[in-house]
């Protein structure tokens, strides 16, 4: 890929596909126990009032079971469709849109933010900035979790939509688990758990989560 994904592009892409999106994964039909797992341990660090933000919620699936777990869970994406559907399906949780490298609101603002799947579309410095914003919305001691599909280099997934009969261009980017991890601890997160696992059948790609923590004063 010549150039990087702009939010633009992902933007476009994910309007299109909202609702398709939405009807086919309506709560964790993706997930395995062992990514289930690691979302609930995420849930046991949380302190305070655990304040949660779904950073790239999309149309809203991982908001119940936050919430199931004793999250007071709320979400942004950046698709204004996905937003609509999170609105519509979930509309027990406040929702907006908003890109996760450039989050509205106040610093130390949540006990923990869940990056479900939501940094695979950016490139490494769009990685680094998301991974800044998370840090700065998140409360001494708070919690973040990263999911992504582990691996290397840049994969086309715009086939995948195509076959429902939408027409758009999408990629995502593959990441080692240590790269992720480096990206949380140049800004201050510090790793405390890590999963990575190989592709299911349903599955292109080996997944991977990795959780860490803030224990030194805000910055």
């Amino acid at each position: 890929m010549n150039a990087p994904q702009t939010d633009e592009a992902v933007r476009v892409a994910y309007d299109e596909v909202a609702n398709t999106y939405a009807d086919r994964f309506r709560t964790t039909e993706p997930e395995l126990p062992p990514e289930l797992a690691m979302v609930e341990h995420f849930a046991s660090l949380l302190t305070g009032d655990r304040r949660v933000l779904d950073a790239g919620c999309g149309a809203g699936r991982m908001l119940p079971l936050l919430a199931e777990l004793g999250c007071v869970a709320e979400g942004v994406d950046l698709s204004p469709e996905m937003v609509r559907r999170a609105r519509a399906d979930h509309p027990e949780f406040a929702t907006q849109v908003a890109s996760i490298t450039d989050l509205p609101f106040d610093d130390a603002s949540f006990d923990g933010v869940f990056s479900w799947y939501s940094t695979i579309h950016g490139d490494d410095a769009a990685l680094t900035s998301a991974m800044s914003e998370f840090r700065r919305v998140l409360r001494p001691g708070g919690v973040v979790l990263v999911a992504f599909q582990s691996g290397t280099g840049v994969q086309d997934v715009s086939q995948a939509y195509r076959r429902h009969g939408h027409d758009v261009v999408l990629v995502r980017y593959r990441r080692s688990v240590d790269q992720v991890a480096g990206a949380l601890r140049a800004v201050g997160l510090g790793e405390v758990a890590r999963l990575e696992r190989q592709a299911a059948a349903h599955e292109r790609d080996a997944q991977a989560v990795v959780v860490a923590t803030s224990t030194l004063a805000h910055w």
